[in-house]
């Protein structure tokens, strides 16, 4: 029976996921059998061919986004280890729907088709747009699959019809799965501030999924782009299309000088925010989706009023972003960074070194194969 079409019917009637059960450490991630989602109108349902791994997973899983934290991601994976806690806020919009499947990257391959839905599109390998804008771009209230509904740590997944994109490209799988969370979030952020040819773009944690990504769709529109990495990734991020490369321990304003920089996007915050302010030319933005360094900075607010500054947070995609992104896979403009793989069963293990951040780019977990009975 051809892999990229078969019978659900006669497929078993559960499959293998990720539970993740409540806030806490890796305890609360339980790899066992649950049934298979069944696609109601408008809907479909797709067999994950390949998950990517992301920051918001672990986030969520931690309770991160509860006001009550104040550290950095790191620091507060490493409370998690020794207590579990009950985080009411500690989710992307609301209570996290525990217990619940998380991945927001997926790959996937349309199986079943509920009512309403486009029989067309049976068999076609898609990707799912996670960050849904329910009331319609003119609002900027949104869910994420993942972290608001089940996402793709499964071997099937249930989906919005309208929020699947069939792509044609020759990139794997797993190359494929690389991009959802990561780089339409880049997208976004690039859409945002406007880039143009020419701008100076200063990218901080380069060599992250976002970052990563960050750099590539700058230089795709001709900006002039400097990198904050560590000193082991220098020569990928100048692979990317970096110009030149500031060290992640450096100080940006000593680097770089005062008024140097047009666009700042920054997803580390933490201690170098007011830095960055001092690096961005009067009238410059700074672009953030994330605070992986430590969510609470310090704002003169001087810096920000004198100079016309424009903060831009970035969290709902706006319309154009992924067919925007689709169309640039397809056209081969911008290229994957699959740094590992790793079997779903193995998800504690991959977060682990994830956290690690000696890699450049993405990792992503394969789901066991899909037999029939």
């Amino acid at each position: 029976m051809p892999l990229d079409r078969f019978d659900v019917a006669n497929c078993e009637q559960t499959m293998w996921a990720v539970v993740t059960t409540g806030n806490g450490g890796y305890e609360r991630l339980e790899y066992r059998q649950v049934p298979v989602p069944r696609p109601g109108p408008d809907e479909v349902l797709l067999r994950v061919l390949a998950a990517g791994i992301n920051n918001t997973e672990i986030n969520t899983r931690i309770g991160w986004y509860s006001s009550n934290v104040t550290t950095g991601t790191e620091a507060d994976v490493a409370a998690q280890q020794s207590q579990s806690r009950d985080t009411p806020d500690g989710g992307w919009n609301e209570a996290t729907p525990f217990p619940f499947i998380q991945g927001t990257d997926c790959c996937g391959r349309i199986v079943e088709i509920g009512a309403g839905g486009d029989a067309a599109s049976l068999g076609k390998r898609v990707l799912v747009r996670a960050c849904m804008r329910l009331n319609g771009f003119e609002s900027f209230d949104n869910v994420w699959m993942a972290s608001d509904f089940d996402g793709a740590f499964a071997q099937f997944v249930k989906v919005p019809a309208d929020e699947v994109f069939p792509i044609d490209s020759d990139w794997s799988d797993v190359e494929l799965a690389t991009l959802p969370c990561a780089y339409g979030t880049a997208e976004n952020m690039v859409h945002r501030a406007g880039i143009q040819a020419g701008d100076r773009v200063l990218v901080t944690g380069a060599s992250g999924g976002v970052g990563s990504a960050v750099l590539q769709l700058c230089k795709r529109r001709g900006a002039h782009i400097t990198a904050v990495t560590a000193s082991a990734k220098l020569s990928q991020v100048y692979e990317l299309g970096a110009g030149r490369v500031v060290g992640r321990h450096e100080s940006v304003a000593k680097k770089l000088g005062d008024n140097s920089i047009d666009v700042v996007f920054d997803n580390v915050a933490g201690d170098s925010f007011g830095e960055l302010l001092d690096v961005l030319t009067r009238g410059g933005r700074y672009v953030s989706s994330g605070a992986i360094g430590g969510p609470l900075v310090t704002l003169d607010m001087r810096k920000f009023y004198l100079k016309d500054l424009s903060l831009i947070g970035c969290t709902a995609w706006d319309k154009p972003v992924f067919p925007n992104l689709i169309a640039y896979v397809e056209r081969n403009e911008v290229r994957p960074l699959v740094a590992k793989t790793f079997p779903l069963e193995d998800i504690s293990i991959a977060q682990r070194e994830f956290l690690e951040k000696k890699h450049v780019g993405n990792f992503v977990l394969i789901p066991p194969e899909v037999l029939p009975t």
